[in-house]
Protein backbone atom coordinates (compact mmCIF):
# COMPACT_ATOMS: atom_id res chain seq x y z
CA UNK A 1 0.00 0.00 0.00
CA UNK A 2 1.63 3.25 -1.02
CA UNK A 3 0.94 6.46 0.25
CA UNK A 4 -0.25 9.81 -1.71
CA UNK A 5 2.99 11.97 -2.70
CA UNK A 6 1.22 14.86 -0.75
CA UNK A 7 1.24 13.16 2.58
CA UNK A 8 4.67 12.54 5.33
CA UNK A 9 5.50 9.92 7.38
CA UNK A 10 4.94 10.83 11.25
CA UNK A 11 8.75 10.76 11.83
CA UNK A 12 9.38 13.11 8.93
CA UNK A 13 6.29 15.36 10.37
CA UNK A 14 8.60 15.68 13.37
CA UNK A 15 11.20 16.90 12.26
CA UNK A 16 10.54 19.12 9.97
CA UNK A 17 8.65 20.83 13.14
CA UNK A 18 12.09 20.41 15.41
CA UNK A 19 13.55 22.36 12.49
CA UNK A 20 11.15 25.13 11.88
CA UNK A 21 11.09 25.70 15.72
CA UNK A 22 15.03 26.47 15.74
CA UNK A 23 15.26 28.64 12.75
CA UNK A 24 15.10 32.44 14.44
CA UNK A 25 13.82 35.28 12.27
CA UNK A 26 16.67 38.13 11.66
CA UNK A 27 16.04 41.99 12.96
CA UNK A 28 14.11 42.61 9.69
CA UNK A 29 11.71 39.80 10.34
CA UNK A 30 12.95 37.05 7.59
CA UNK A 31 14.41 34.09 7.73
CA UNK A 32 17.97 33.65 7.21
CA UNK A 33 17.78 29.81 6.82
CA UNK A 34 20.61 29.29 9.56
CA UNK A 35 18.91 27.58 12.70
CA UNK A 36 20.33 28.65 15.97
CA UNK A 37 20.63 25.82 18.17
CA UNK A 38 19.73 25.90 21.93
CA UNK A 39 22.46 25.12 24.64
CA UNK A 40 21.42 21.31 25.69
CA UNK A 41 19.24 21.43 29.05
CA UNK A 42 21.13 21.52 32.07
CA UNK A 43 24.15 23.05 30.92
CA UNK A 44 25.12 26.34 31.95
CA UNK A 45 27.28 28.64 29.25
CA UNK A 46 30.88 28.64 30.89
CA UNK A 47 31.61 31.84 33.32
CA UNK A 48 33.80 34.51 31.64
CA UNK A 49 36.67 35.92 33.65
CA UNK A 50 36.77 38.43 36.15
CA UNK A 51 38.44 41.43 35.13
CA UNK A 52 40.65 43.34 37.20
CA UNK A 53 39.66 46.40 36.51
CA UNK A 54 39.16 49.05 38.91
CA UNK A 55 39.19 45.94 41.96
CA UNK A 56 42.94 45.85 41.52
CA UNK A 57 44.37 48.00 43.93
CA UNK A 58 47.49 47.31 42.84
CA UNK A 59 47.45 48.37 39.30
CA UNK A 60 46.91 52.29 40.24
CA UNK A 61 50.09 51.78 41.98
CA UNK A 62 51.88 50.33 39.03
CA UNK A 63 51.17 52.88 36.96
CA UNK A 64 52.37 55.69 39.26
CA UNK A 65 56.16 53.62 40.29
CA UNK A 66 56.26 52.38 36.96
CA UNK A 67 60.06 53.57 36.22
CA UNK A 68 60.42 52.66 39.59
CA UNK A 69 59.78 48.87 38.95
CA UNK A 70 60.90 49.11 35.69
CA UNK A 71 64.52 50.00 36.63
CA UNK A 72 64.61 47.36 39.58
CA UNK A 73 66.97 44.69 39.87
CA UNK A 74 65.50 43.00 42.94
CA UNK A 75 62.24 43.13 44.48
CA UNK A 76 64.08 44.84 47.64
CA UNK A 77 64.99 47.91 45.60
CA UNK A 78 61.28 48.34 44.71
CA UNK A 79 60.68 47.69 48.57
CA UNK A 80 63.42 50.75 49.51
CA UNK A 81 61.97 53.11 46.59
CA UNK A 82 58.18 52.81 47.58
CA UNK A 83 59.29 53.18 51.47
CA UNK A 84 61.63 56.58 50.24
CA UNK A 85 57.81 57.61 49.14
CA UNK A 86 56.13 57.26 52.11
CA UNK A 87 54.47 53.73 51.55
CA UNK A 88 54.79 52.17 55.09
CA UNK A 89 53.31 49.01 55.80
CA UNK A 90 49.87 50.49 56.90
CA UNK A 91 49.78 51.65 53.30
CA UNK A 92 50.69 48.43 51.71
CA UNK A 93 47.54 47.09 53.76
CA UNK A 94 45.40 49.05 51.62
CA UNK A 95 46.56 47.30 48.35
CA UNK A 96 45.79 43.94 50.36
CA UNK A 97 49.40 43.17 51.12
CA UNK A 98 50.65 42.42 54.49
CA UNK A 99 54.09 44.51 54.42
CA UNK A 100 55.62 47.09 51.90
CA UNK A 101 58.41 43.72 50.84
CA UNK A 102 55.36 41.39 49.75
CA UNK A 103 53.87 44.93 47.97
CA UNK A 104 57.03 45.03 46.52
CA UNK A 105 57.46 41.20 45.20
CA UNK A 106 54.16 41.63 43.41
CA UNK A 107 55.44 45.09 42.06
CA UNK A 108 58.70 43.44 40.36
CA UNK A 109 56.57 40.18 39.41
CA UNK A 110 54.27 42.16 37.06
CA UNK A 111 55.97 44.90 35.96
CA UNK A 112 58.44 43.80 32.85
CA UNK A 113 62.04 44.88 33.20
CA UNK A 114 63.32 47.98 31.75
CA UNK A 115 65.92 47.10 28.55
CA UNK A 116 67.23 50.48 28.61
CA UNK A 117 70.91 50.68 27.15
CA UNK A 118 72.35 52.66 30.38
CA UNK A 119 71.57 49.97 32.51
CA UNK A 120 74.02 48.31 34.41
CA UNK A 121 74.58 44.69 33.22
CA UNK A 122 76.22 43.12 35.61
CA UNK A 123 73.03 43.62 38.26
CA UNK A 124 72.09 40.47 39.76
CA UNK A 125 68.61 39.68 40.34
CA UNK A 126 69.24 38.82 43.67
CA UNK A 127 71.07 41.28 45.47
CA UNK A 128 74.59 39.70 45.48
CA UNK A 129 77.02 41.95 47.54
CA UNK A 130 80.19 42.28 45.55
CA UNK A 131 83.35 41.93 46.89
CA UNK A 132 86.00 44.04 45.68
CA UNK A 133 89.51 43.28 44.62
CA UNK A 134 92.34 42.34 46.63
CA UNK A 135 94.29 45.19 44.97
CA UNK A 136 91.25 47.55 45.08
CA UNK A 137 91.36 47.18 48.66
CA UNK A 138 94.69 47.48 49.16
CA UNK A 139 94.68 51.26 47.26
CA UNK A 140 91.39 52.29 49.11
CA UNK A 141 93.40 51.14 52.58
CA UNK A 142 96.48 53.31 51.40
CA UNK A 143 93.83 56.08 51.03
CA UNK A 144 92.15 56.00 54.14
CA UNK A 145 95.54 56.35 55.72
CA UNK A 146 96.96 59.00 54.24
CA UNK A 147 95.10 61.74 55.92
CA UNK A 148 97.50 60.16 58.61
CA UNK A 149 100.81 60.17 57.07
CA UNK A 150 99.99 63.49 55.93
CA UNK A 151 99.26 64.91 59.50
CA UNK A 152 102.27 63.72 60.50
CA UNK A 153 104.56 64.69 58.01
CA UNK A 154 102.88 67.93 58.53
CA UNK A 155 103.44 68.16 62.62
CA UNK A 156 107.30 66.95 61.54
CA UNK A 157 107.58 70.15 59.58
CA UNK A 158 106.48 72.81 61.86
CA UNK A 159 108.73 70.87 64.53
CA UNK A 160 111.52 71.57 62.13
CA UNK A 161 110.61 75.11 61.95
CA UNK A 162 110.72 76.06 65.51
CA UNK A 163 113.41 78.82 65.30
CA UNK A 164 111.61 80.32 62.43
CA UNK A 165 109.40 83.44 62.99
CA UNK A 166 105.65 83.15 63.54
CA UNK A 167 105.08 84.03 60.10
CA UNK A 168 106.92 81.45 59.00
CA UNK A 169 105.42 78.66 61.35
CA UNK A 170 102.17 79.95 60.53
CA UNK A 171 102.53 79.13 56.86
CA UNK A 172 103.59 75.84 57.63
CA UNK A 173 101.15 75.14 59.63
CA UNK A 174 98.30 76.27 57.23
CA UNK A 175 100.14 74.34 54.62
CA UNK A 176 99.54 71.21 56.05
CA UNK A 177 96.09 71.52 57.04
CA UNK A 178 95.47 72.17 53.14
CA UNK A 179 97.04 69.12 52.72
CA UNK A 180 95.30 67.57 55.36
CA UNK A 181 91.96 68.47 54.37
CA UNK A 182 93.10 67.32 50.46
CA UNK A 183 93.89 64.02 51.50
CA UNK A 184 90.87 63.35 53.12
CA UNK A 185 88.71 64.40 50.02
CA UNK A 186 90.76 62.20 47.69
CA UNK A 187 90.50 59.22 50.86
CA UNK A 188 86.43 59.82 51.05
CA UNK A 189 85.91 59.65 47.32
CA UNK A 190 85.64 56.14 46.64
CA UNK A 191 85.40 53.28 49.21
CA UNK A 192 82.09 52.66 52.08
CA UNK A 193 82.77 56.22 52.96
CA UNK A 194 81.53 58.14 49.55
CA UNK A 195 78.88 59.82 48.50
CA UNK A 196 75.87 58.31 46.58
CA UNK A 197 73.44 60.66 47.09
CA UNK A 198 74.03 64.36 46.66
CA UNK A 199 71.99 66.43 48.16
CA UNK A 200 71.34 70.52 49.23
CA UNK A 201 72.98 69.21 52.85
CA UNK A 202 76.13 67.81 51.08
CA UNK A 203 77.51 71.37 49.81
CA UNK A 204 77.31 72.52 53.64
CA UNK A 205 78.42 70.12 55.39
CA UNK A 206 81.94 70.83 54.39
CA UNK A 207 82.53 74.02 55.59
CA UNK A 208 80.90 72.77 58.98
CA UNK A 209 83.62 70.11 58.89
CA UNK A 210 86.25 72.29 58.02
CA UNK A 211 85.30 74.24 61.22
CA UNK A 212 84.51 71.37 63.87
CA UNK A 213 88.18 70.41 63.09
CA UNK A 214 90.00 73.53 63.12
CA UNK A 215 88.66 73.94 66.37
CA UNK A 216 89.17 70.83 67.67
CA UNK A 217 93.15 71.60 66.52
CA UNK A 218 93.76 75.32 67.24
CA UNK A 219 90.42 76.16 69.01
CA UNK A 220 91.61 75.77 72.89
CA UNK A 221 94.35 78.08 72.18
CA UNK A 222 91.63 80.56 70.87
CA UNK A 223 89.83 80.69 73.62
CA UNK A 224 91.99 81.11 76.33
CA UNK A 225 93.62 83.70 74.57
CA UNK A 226 90.48 85.84 73.71
CA UNK A 227 89.69 84.52 77.71
CA UNK A 228 92.68 86.46 78.56
CA UNK A 229 92.44 89.49 76.48
CA UNK A 230 93.86 88.84 73.19
CA UNK A 231 95.38 87.24 70.96
CA UNK A 232 98.15 89.74 70.40
CA UNK A 233 97.93 89.23 66.17
CA UNK A 234 100.29 88.85 64.31
CA UNK A 235 103.23 88.49 66.86
CA UNK A 236 101.53 85.20 68.08
CA UNK A 237 101.84 81.74 66.76
CA UNK A 238 99.10 79.52 66.95
CA UNK A 239 99.11 76.88 69.37
CA UNK A 240 98.16 73.35 67.66
CA UNK A 241 96.80 70.23 69.78
CA UNK A 242 98.81 67.73 67.94
CA UNK A 243 97.71 64.36 69.54
CA UNK A 244 93.82 65.36 68.62
CA UNK A 245 94.66 66.00 65.00
CA UNK A 246 97.37 63.39 64.31
CA UNK A 247 94.42 61.01 66.09
CA UNK A 248 91.67 62.47 64.02
CA UNK A 249 93.59 61.98 61.08
CA UNK A 250 94.54 58.39 61.68
CA UNK A 251 90.61 57.64 62.11
CA UNK A 252 89.63 58.00 58.75
CA UNK A 253 90.81 53.82 58.14
CA UNK A 254 88.57 52.42 61.22
CA UNK A 255 85.62 54.92 60.59
CA UNK A 256 85.66 53.56 56.42
CA UNK A 257 85.76 49.52 57.96
CA UNK A 258 83.34 50.00 60.50
CA UNK A 259 80.85 52.05 57.82
CA UNK A 260 81.85 49.23 55.35
CA UNK A 261 81.05 46.85 58.25
CA UNK A 262 77.51 48.57 59.03
CA UNK A 263 76.57 48.68 55.06
CA UNK A 264 76.94 45.02 54.32
CA UNK A 265 75.19 43.93 57.39
CA UNK A 266 72.32 45.93 56.84
CA UNK A 267 71.95 44.92 53.25
CA UNK A 268 71.74 40.85 54.95
CA UNK A 269 69.35 42.39 57.43
CA UNK A 270 67.44 43.93 54.51
CA UNK A 271 67.29 40.72 52.62
CA UNK A 272 66.28 38.49 55.76
CA UNK A 273 63.67 41.10 57.40
CA UNK A 274 59.88 40.26 56.07
CA UNK A 275 58.44 43.18 57.53
CA UNK A 276 59.67 46.97 58.40
CA UNK A 277 59.52 46.36 62.08
CA UNK A 278 62.03 43.13 61.73
CA UNK A 279 64.29 45.41 59.84
CA UNK A 280 64.41 48.36 62.78
CA UNK A 281 64.94 45.55 65.17
CA UNK A 282 67.82 44.11 63.08
CA UNK A 283 69.37 47.57 62.25
CA UNK A 284 69.50 49.46 65.56
CA UNK A 285 72.27 46.76 67.24
CA UNK A 286 74.39 47.04 63.69
CA UNK A 287 74.00 51.03 64.36
CA UNK A 288 74.97 50.95 67.97
CA UNK A 289 77.47 48.22 67.52
CA UNK A 290 79.52 50.22 64.74
CA UNK A 291 79.12 53.56 66.94
CA UNK A 292 81.14 51.69 69.33
CA UNK A 293 83.51 50.33 67.42
CA UNK A 294 84.41 53.29 65.95
CA UNK A 295 84.66 54.96 69.38
CA UNK A 296 86.96 52.17 70.99
CA UNK A 297 89.13 52.37 67.59
CA UNK A 298 89.30 56.38 68.11
CA UNK A 299 89.77 56.21 71.52
CA UNK A 300 93.02 54.04 71.30
CA UNK A 301 94.14 55.87 68.51
CA UNK A 302 93.95 59.30 70.76
CA UNK A 303 95.27 57.52 73.99
CA UNK A 304 98.70 56.37 71.34
CA UNK A 305 99.06 59.83 69.72
CA UNK A 306 99.24 61.41 73.63
CA UNK A 307 101.55 58.89 74.38
CA UNK A 308 104.02 60.08 71.51
CA UNK A 309 102.91 63.68 71.11
CA UNK A 310 102.47 64.62 74.42
CA UNK A 311 98.99 64.69 76.26
CA UNK A 312 96.38 67.49 75.35
CA UNK A 313 94.55 66.84 78.84
CA UNK A 314 91.57 64.28 79.65
CA UNK A 315 89.01 67.26 78.46
CA UNK A 316 90.89 67.42 74.98
CA UNK A 317 90.41 63.59 74.63
CA UNK A 318 87.02 63.36 75.38
CA UNK A 319 86.20 66.87 72.93
CA UNK A 320 88.30 65.07 70.26
CA UNK A 321 86.15 61.64 70.73
CA UNK A 322 82.94 63.54 70.61
CA UNK A 323 84.09 65.29 67.14
CA UNK A 324 85.28 61.85 65.93
CA UNK A 325 81.82 59.66 66.43
CA UNK A 326 79.60 63.01 65.25
CA UNK A 327 81.52 62.90 62.27
CA UNK A 328 81.53 59.04 61.85
CA UNK A 329 77.80 59.53 62.26
CA UNK A 330 77.59 62.40 59.87
CA UNK A 331 78.98 60.60 57.25
CA UNK A 332 76.97 57.60 57.74
CA UNK A 333 73.66 59.57 57.34
CA UNK A 334 75.27 61.06 54.31
CA UNK A 335 76.26 57.69 52.69
CA UNK A 336 73.24 56.44 53.27
CA UNK A 337 71.20 59.39 51.86
CA UNK A 338 70.13 62.08 54.52
CA UNK A 339 72.99 64.75 53.79
CA UNK A 340 70.73 67.12 55.42
CA UNK A 341 70.47 65.62 58.43
CA UNK A 342 74.31 65.43 58.37
CA UNK A 343 74.67 68.94 57.99
CA UNK A 344 72.54 69.81 60.46
CA UNK A 345 74.36 67.88 63.44
CA UNK A 346 77.20 69.66 62.23
CA UNK A 347 76.34 73.09 62.22
CA UNK A 348 74.85 72.59 65.43
CA UNK A 349 78.06 71.86 66.91
CA UNK A 350 80.00 74.59 64.91
CA UNK A 351 77.04 77.23 65.98
CA UNK A 352 77.61 76.46 69.58
CA UNK A 353 81.65 76.81 69.39
CA UNK A 354 81.13 79.70 67.54
CA UNK A 355 78.42 81.20 70.18
CA UNK A 356 81.13 80.37 73.09
CA UNK A 357 83.47 82.73 71.13
CA UNK A 358 81.27 85.86 70.27
CA UNK A 359 80.21 85.73 73.71
CA UNK A 360 83.90 86.27 74.96
CA UNK A 361 84.32 89.04 72.41
CA UNK A 362 80.74 90.62 73.06
CA UNK A 363 81.71 90.50 76.36
CA UNK A 364 84.28 93.29 75.84
CA UNK A 365 81.68 95.68 75.15
CA UNK A 366 80.24 98.26 77.97
CA UNK A 367 77.57 97.04 79.92
CA UNK A 368 78.02 93.35 78.70
CA UNK A 369 80.44 91.40 80.76
CA UNK A 370 77.66 88.98 82.05
CA UNK A 371 76.91 88.14 78.82
CA UNK A 372 80.90 86.17 78.93
CA UNK A 373 80.36 84.37 82.86
CA UNK A 374 78.76 80.89 81.23
CA UNK A 375 81.71 80.49 79.08
CA UNK A 376 84.28 81.84 81.55
CA UNK A 377 82.97 79.63 85.05
CA UNK A 378 82.83 76.31 82.04
CA UNK A 379 87.08 77.26 81.36
CA UNK A 380 87.75 77.50 84.45
CA UNK A 381 85.93 74.18 86.42
CA UNK A 382 86.64 71.94 83.17
CA UNK A 383 88.98 73.86 80.50
CA UNK A 384 89.47 74.85 77.04
CA UNK A 385 88.02 71.65 75.84
CA UNK A 386 84.93 71.79 77.83
CA UNK A 387 83.22 74.06 74.64
CA UNK A 388 84.02 71.32 72.13
CA UNK A 389 83.26 68.69 74.43
CA UNK A 390 79.90 69.80 75.31
CA UNK A 391 78.77 70.93 71.44
CA UNK A 392 79.69 67.54 70.10
CA UNK A 393 78.58 65.56 72.68
CA UNK A 394 75.16 67.11 72.00
CA UNK A 395 74.94 67.28 68.13
CA UNK A 396 76.96 63.62 68.18
CA UNK A 397 73.68 62.14 70.12
CA UNK A 398 71.16 64.10 68.33
CA UNK A 399 72.56 62.64 65.16
CA UNK A 400 72.84 59.01 66.90
CA UNK A 401 69.16 59.16 68.06
CA UNK A 402 67.64 60.77 64.45
CA UNK A 403 70.31 57.42 62.94
CA UNK A 404 68.13 55.06 65.22
CA UNK A 405 65.14 55.71 62.72
CA UNK A 406 66.36 57.10 60.14
CA UNK A 407 68.96 54.40 59.01
CA UNK A 408 66.42 51.58 59.91
CA UNK A 409 64.47 51.94 56.58
CA UNK A 410 64.84 49.71 53.38
CA UNK A 411 65.50 53.02 51.87
CA UNK A 412 68.80 53.60 53.57
CA UNK A 413 70.01 49.88 52.82
CA UNK A 414 70.26 50.62 48.26
CA UNK A 415 72.17 47.33 46.83
CA UNK A 416 75.77 47.54 46.99
CA UNK A 417 77.82 49.28 43.99
CA UNK A 418 78.82 47.06 41.51
CA UNK A 419 82.76 46.12 40.97
CA UNK A 420 85.14 43.67 40.34
CA UNK A 421 84.64 40.89 42.52
CA UNK A 422 86.10 37.73 43.34
CA UNK A 423 83.49 36.27 44.86
CA UNK A 424 79.98 36.28 45.65
CA UNK A 425 78.60 36.20 49.36
CA UNK A 426 75.26 34.82 49.69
Amino acid sequence: MTTPDTGATPAAAATAHTDASTTRPDTNGNHDGNPTRTPPPGKAPAARPPRRGPADPVRSLMHRHQELCARAVDALEIAAGLEAHGVTDRTAARFRHRDVFSLAEELYARVPRSEAPDARPDERPHLPVRVPARGSRGVRAVLHLLPGAVCVAAVAALASAGTATPAVRTGVGAAGGALVALAVRLAVRSGPLRLRHRGAGSRTAGLWVCWTAGYAVYGDWLLGQLLAGGPDLPGTTPRAAVATAVALAFALAPAAGCARWFAARGRRGVAASRGLGELAARVRPLLLAATLLFLSALVALLLGADAVFGSDGTTALAAAAALGVLLFLARLLAVHGFPEAAATGLAWAAALEALALSLVLIARLPGLPPLGVPVEALTTAVGPAAVPAVACTAAAAGLLVHGLRALTGACAHWPAPSGPAEAHRP
